[in-house]
């Protein structure tokens, strides 16, 4: 009977651990780069200066 290597198994778990981390680290990046677009697609332009002139009343 073959005996069990168990280098490969433990191999094959920690790639498949990585591989999964991997795309939930894309999934929160995926996710934190639309709704930091959705909120402030660009910046804002300051409104444009205007000067009040107060009349005495």
């Amino acid at each position: 009977m073959a005996k069990p290597n168990y280098s490969f198994e433990k191999r094959q778990r920690d790639l498949a651990k990585k591989a999964k981390k991997e795309e939930k680290r894309l999934r929160k990046a995926g996710s934190a780069a639309t709704t930091e677009g959705a909120e402030n697609p660009e910046p804002a332009a300051p409104p444009p200066a205007t000067e009040e002139v107060k009349t005495p009343a």
